[in-house]
């Protein structure tokens, strides 16, 4: 069917006409309100208020959020939400990474705010368009498409029951739909999921862009919690946002020249790519080999750091299917250029077979997640799994952490072929491994279940008698209800922490202090621990808040950087951020500690917001012991040297003569101790009791006192 008859097939439900506004220093100060439901579309102001202690992105998705929801809210149920928003800084074109927004909603596999980051072009174009935020509510009982039109100045809800549900069909077919004429198609993104997410808790949301010099669609991809679930059930089957073009100073700064400066300063850094990250021609799969190299990286579902084919995955081999010497930036102005992809990829299998298309990376984390987690050191099935997942709408990083659980479910006799519907799926085994990942998608077999995520599968594991919970549970890794991102952290408490004490779940993007932990040794105290585990959250939170990419600050540092006082902080860059904060704004008061304070208001919120849906204290912040230490004998004889060590010079035991099962019980109180201890220290560093609540006291010194938020708070101080 061409596109001229599937639109054709569209039939408007909704149409709201409004006044164009240019932006003021970073600002639209009006969101976008859209109900599927009641086909309601209206216009909200946002109150100075709510911009002063929310401030953008992150904090307007978990404000909105909130005054939608009941603490007895479902995640399927028509109140639930799923917002999108940038941040003042979102969308400027002058400085490296300044095309991120933020989407929250509750989540199904945690049953509580989620948040997820994603580039592509949709939170700019928003912008542009007139609105810091999306606010999408309601269940529609047929599939529609919502258009933001910038051009026109009208939102649109469309019955759209003729186009494809897999992202990279759908995203090209509405690219091409709306745009004009082909140097239009640069104008349009896109947000879409896929069939998986129609049948699975683990959907996620793709945001397209169109690459000019590769005349394709791409994708980026806010992949955690599974918001894409949530999207597809409420029948949405795409937004589309339109706009004239990008130029000039859209976001009317203040001082668009103290911008310039600091991006043409950044810009002359990147010249240290070579001799840093290599961003520009390995993107984050650099970190393959970095991570083998540090005993980090995850191997069989984390039970090894390491394994003798990691050469197969070396960054170096991925650097040869990207595509090089081609701009890769997901927003218009980024010199990093870290947005890799492998071009005319022939797919072998599923529906989509024979066919050549464009995969998206992989990046670091996809290459661990659908590789060495589950045993897999081939890199064409990893970048034939990150194809399907992308265009299916699942989280790669989920999908990577649930395969590693069933395949040591399997390999323990807790799943066999007869629960599996005839997958044999122990590690390595790359044919059943993508045969289950199209089950999901189709919500089929075995598939079904898994595509529940890694709680749920032990919830139906010890209904069902297979296997003792607490080895499941030891080996599940999740918290939260989230799965964890890809990096071992045995060798690393802070890092513990920096998984699971998140407000969201065990997710790298608050936290990455393995190599001031466990390499570098710079924080060897719990007051040190607790001291990054205040500050590296709060501060990776206020780019969540301004519409920023993270890796501009610290893939990237000055030549001197190693010689400051705090390295790891990377302080010209902290000073770029708060000149563009000021320069956007205005505002010449912010400084780098009330960039913190900013940060730390949001934070606190989206704890309390945890608590209101009930969680969010100490007992939710636990982690599987998988994440802190080894669970069976087979893990610690694999680095026996080096845990008999840690138990004579740590934990004050002398392992001769003991057997491994002796040895693994002392090594595990040891350490299950340590965090007790370091969940102790950060709760005082943040402000909060030992059960983890933020204190009214800390509340109002932040002020983040609002009256809804004490009352959840009160009873449990």
């Amino acid at each position: 069917m061409d596109l001229a008859k599937i639109k054709s097939k569209h039939k408007l439900l909704a149409e709201l006409k409004y006044t164009p506004k240019e932006l003021d220093k970073g600002y639209a100060d009006r969101t976008l309100y859209v109900n599927v439901s009641s086909n309601v579309i209206k216009e909200k102001i946002v109150p100075a208020e709510m911009k002063k202690k929310f401030v953008g992105g992150k904090g307007y998705g978990l404000k909105y959020l909130w005054d939608a929801v009941k603490p007895t809210t479902k995640w399927n149920d028509p109140e639930n939400e799923i917002i999108i928003a940038g941040g003042p800084i979102c969308g400027i074109t002058q400085y490296s990474g300044t095309g991120k927004s933020l989407v929250v909603s509750l989540s199904p596999q945690t049953a509580a705010p989620m948040d997820s980051n994603v580039g592509g072009y949709f939170g700019p174009f928003l912008k542009i368009a007139g609105f810091d935020a999306i606010e999408i509510q309601g269940k529609s009982d047929k599939e529609v498409i919502v258009l933001i039109d910038g051009v026109n100045h009208k939102i649109e809800i469309f019955e759209a029951p003729d186009e494809a549900i897999d992202s990279h069909i759908l995203a090209h077919q509405l690219t091409e739909m709306y745009a004009d004429d082909e140097s239009d198609r640069k104008n349009i993104s896109v947000v879409s999921a896929g069939k998986a997410a129609d049948n699975s808790l683990i959907g996620m949301l793709n945001f397209s862009f169109f690459d000019v010099k590769r005349k394709e669609v791409r994708l980026k991809q806010a992949g955690r919690g599974g918001i894409g679930t949530v999207f597809r059930n409420k029948k949405i089957k795409a937004l589309v946002c339109k706009v004239p073009g990008v130029k000039g100073n859209l976001n009317n700064v203040v001082d668009l020249p103290a911008i310039m400066e600091r991006g043409k300063r950044f810009n002359k850094e990147m010249k240290n790519d070579d001799q840093q990250c290599e961003m520009k021609t390995k993107g984050t799969a650099h970190l393959t080999n970095v991570m083998n190299d540090y005993d980090i990286l995850p191997v069989h579902n984390f039970k090894f750091g390491s394994h003798k084919d990691a050469d197969k995955i070396h960054s170096n081999i991925y650097k040869s299917y990207f595509a090089q010497g081609m701009p890769d930036g997901c927003w218009i102005g980024c010199n990093m250029q870290c947005a890799k992809g492998v071009n005319n990829y022939e797919l072998r299998t599923g529906p989509y077979a024979g066919q050549k298309v464009l995969v998206e990376g992989p990046e670091y984390e996809t290459a661990a997640s659908l590789g060495s987690i589950m045993g897999i050191f081939n890199p064409e099935f990893t970048i034939e799994a990150n194809f399907y997942c992308d265009t299916y709408g699942i989280c790669t990083i989920s999908w990577g952490t649930i395969m590693g659980f069933v395949m040591e479910c399997f390999e323990n006799g807790i799943l066999n072929e007869e629960r599996t519907g005839g997958l044999k799926l122990n590690f390595g085994n790359e044919e059943n491994a993508m045969k289950l990942l199209h089950q999901v998608a189709t919500g089929e077999g075995f598939g079904k279940i898994a595509g529940q995520g890694v709680r749920k599968l032990k919830e139906h594991f010890v209904a069902n008698g297979w296997g003792e919970a607490k080895f499941l549970q030891d080996i599940g890794m999740e918290n939260k209800g989230l799965e964890y991102s890809q990096y071992v952290s045995k060798e690393s408490l802070a890092q513990q922490g920096g998984y699971a004490m998140t407000n969201k779940g065990p997710q790298h993007d608050e936290a990455w202090l393995i190599f001031m932990d466990m390499v570098n040794n710079h924080i060897p105290t719990f007051e040190n621990k607790a001291e990054a585990l205040h500050y590296f959250p709060m501060f990776r939170t206020w780019f969540g808040l301004q519409g920023l990419c993270k890796l501009p600050w610290n893939d990237i540092e000055p030549e001197d950087n190693a010689q400051t006082s705090e390295p790891a902080k990377v302080p010209e860059h902290v000073d770029n951020y708060v000149t563009i904060y000021r320069a956007v704004t205005g505002d010449m008061s912010f400084d780098k500690f009330e960039m913190i304070r900013q940060s730390e208001r949001v934070y606190n919120f989206q704890r309390i917001f945890n608590i209101r849906m009930g969680f969010g204290t100490r007992k939710h912040d636990a982690q599987p012991y998988r994440a802190a230490g080894p669970v069976t004998n087979e893990e610690y004889e694999s680095r026996q040297e080096r845990y008999d060590k840690q138990l004579i010079e740590l934990a004050n035991y002398n392992p001769e003569g003991k057997t491994t099962t002796e040895k693994v019980a002392e090594l595990r109180k040891y350490r299950e101790d340590r965090y007790e201890k370091l969940l102790d220290a950060v709760y005082i560093r943040r402000g909060w009791n030992q059960n983890g609540v933020p204190k009214i006291e800390h509340l109002k010194k932040l002020g983040m006192d609002l009256p809804e938020v004490i009352e959840i708070v009160a009873p449990l101080q």
